[in-house]
């Protein structure tokens, strides 16, 4: 996507981006969100866009956002906050479910969640990294699906991939923060996670039941005025 393609008031950013800077799920800002008052608006532009994610920045200041899918409202959801939180520059974003704390650690944006705030998912196991890399269609079933393979377990270094199966235009997630803060509750340890084609997130469950996600964002393109 490029400059040209993009409405003017929006940002898309790469969230989750590997250690070379490729990579990362793409995420549009919509910096504004008064633009689009209602919930109507809000999908249309959504399906539009056509990414896993959207955002509506609803008050900058008190980092208020609303995150959405093609066909529904989230009430979070791990890319788009932390991506949100690097461009917005904020310490603390307002949601439903409430507050998230973040914070900027050199090239790293992290934000602070819980897992009951993460939608349901299956955590599914593979034997190895080869099995993962293997797949190349959404495994049958419904509902989230987020399957992982140890790529080096004494180190914490997983090889996953997420498919949403909810019915929405999108067959792969290239970065899943929620996953990712599921599988690090689950496993209940630091994890270095390597997604998609090659998206990177990181974990660090603390002693008080809460989950930092941490990746790195790029700006991919900025809407500008036809």
């Amino acid at each position: 996507m490029n400059d040209f393609d993009v409405p003017d008031g929006i940002d898309v950013l790469r969230v989750f981006c590997g250690p070379d800077g490729r990579h990362g799920n793409p995420l549009a800002v919509v910096r504004d969100g008064r633009r689009y008052p209602d919930n109507e608006s809000r999908q249309v532009l959504a399906r539009r866009l056509g990414f896993n994610e959207t955002v509506f920045v609803d008050d900058p200041e008190r980092g208020t956002v609303d995150i959405r899918t093609p066909g529904l409202r989230l009430p979070f959801a791990g890319h788009p906050l932390v991506g949100a939180a690097w461009l917005l520059d904020l310490e603390v974003l307002e949601l439903p479910v409430g507050d998230v704390f973040a914070r900027q650690d050199g090239e790293f944006t992290w934000i602070t969640a819980r897992p009951a705030w993460a939608p349901p998912m299956t955590l599914e196991r593979y034997a190895s990294v080869a099995d993962v890399e293997a797949l190349t269609e959404p495994p049958p079933g419904e509902g989230r699906l987020y399957v992982w393979a140890w790529e080096d377990e004494a180190a914490g270094r997983v090889r996953a991939r997420a498919f949403p199966r909810t019915g929405d235009a999108v067959d792969e997630d290239e970065a899943t923060g929620a996953a990712a803060m599921l599988l690090s509750t689950e496993l209940g340890r630091a994890l270095n996670i390597a997604q998609g084609r090659g998206s990177q997130i990181l974990t660090a469950p603390a002693p008080d039941g809460t989950v930092e996600i941490g990746g790195r964002v790029l700006l991919a393109a900025r809407g500008v005025r036809r």
